[in-house]
């Protein structure tokens, strides 16, 4: 099959098409004929030499931890909770790697079927922004009448959770570019600009106070955020992990799954909860499309395509 990975760590010129053996489906996994799969940070720290806990295994390496197409080959005795896992379903699903690729090996139960009304780019970035932005809400306790903070807001983690937010009743006050500012509006938040002066204006935005944040920038952002919530476990982090021990703060804890996949790909069905596609790129340009990611400057979700 075809894939896009690396040999060795570093930019993402690294990143090389490669022809490695088609993986088979064993006891309790689907293969999946991949459409299409997300571009996401995790992928590029991969990429440029990060090492995730409890990641094995010799290089090279293939990236892309969610994707979408069709069940080409179902192992012995699937679990399958969701009630899809047949040969010819077309699914999204996540995985920790291996996406960038024709076909990927996964769990049954890490797969749900896709609606026939959602793309296949939208499907295939769907999940990992998603299921990241229910979890860092879920954990914080993010409910109606509170008042949240979203950094980052415009980009993929954070146009979902401004709208899952807003979807729990909060009012959502969304850090990100003036360009950024009027479609942060459609989907429910109040902008306000980075830079200096931030604290003072997301202060002024929230005269009555901030309840919880999630911090998608890290850095400056992150040192405002502090200042702004008292009770720093509703302060969760998802950039700077290294930090979050040190002051007190969260993290999202490893929780996808197909159950919360499903009730997120229903409010996507039932329009209440948009996922913006900004660019798409073929297998073989991988690395431009990590350099669009890196660029932390477009809104919504990057994907490669996979013919």
């Amino acid at each position: 099959m075809r894939a896009a990975g690396f040999f060795e760590p570093g930019g993402p010129d690294v990143l090389r098409l490669m022809e490695p053996v088609t993986p088979e489906a064993g006891p309790g996994q689907v293969r999946v004929r991949v459409r299409a799969a997300g571009v996401q940070p995790f992928d590029c720290a991969l990429r440029a030499g990060w090492t995730p806990p409890g990641l094995t295994g010799d290089l090279p390496r293939i990236p892309g931890n969610e994707f979408a197409g069709v069940i080409d080959q179902v192992g012995a005795a699937p679990a399958d909770p969701g009630g899809g896992v047949a040969l010819g379903a077309e699914v999204l699903g996540f995985g920790r790697l291996g996406a960038y690729a024709e076909f990927v090996v996964v769990p049954a139960d890490q797969v749900v079927v896709k609606p026939a009304g959602m793309p296949w780019e939208v499907a295939g970035g769907f999940s990992a922004g998603s299921q990241t932005a229910h979890i860092a809400l879920e954990t914080l306790g993010v409910e109606a009448g509170d008042t949240v903070v979203i950094h980052a807001a415009a980009g993929g983690v954070g146009t979902a959770a401004v709208q899952l937010a807003v979807d729990r009743g909060a009012t959502v006050i969304a850090t990100a570019r003036p360009e950024n500012h009027e479609y942060l509006r459609e989907l429910g938040a109040e902008p306000v600009e980075y830079g200096e002066g931030l604290l003072e204006r997301l202060r002024k935005a929230a005269p009555d106070g901030v309840d919880a944040v999630l911090d998608g920038a890290g850095g400056d952002a992150l040192a405002v955020s502090l200042d702004l919530v008292a009770d720093r476990s509703r302060i969760l982090t998802l950039v700077e992990h290294g930090r979050a021990a040190e002051l007190g703060i969260r993290v999202t804890p490893p929780a996808r799954s197909a159950a919360r996949l499903a009730e997120l790909v229903a409010l996507h069905t039932r329009g209440r909860l948009r996922i913006h596609v900004r660019a798409t790129y073929p297998l073989e340009r991988a690395a431009d499309a990590h350099r669009d990611v890196e660029s932390r400057h477009g809104r919504g979700k990057v994907v490669i395509t996979v013919d």
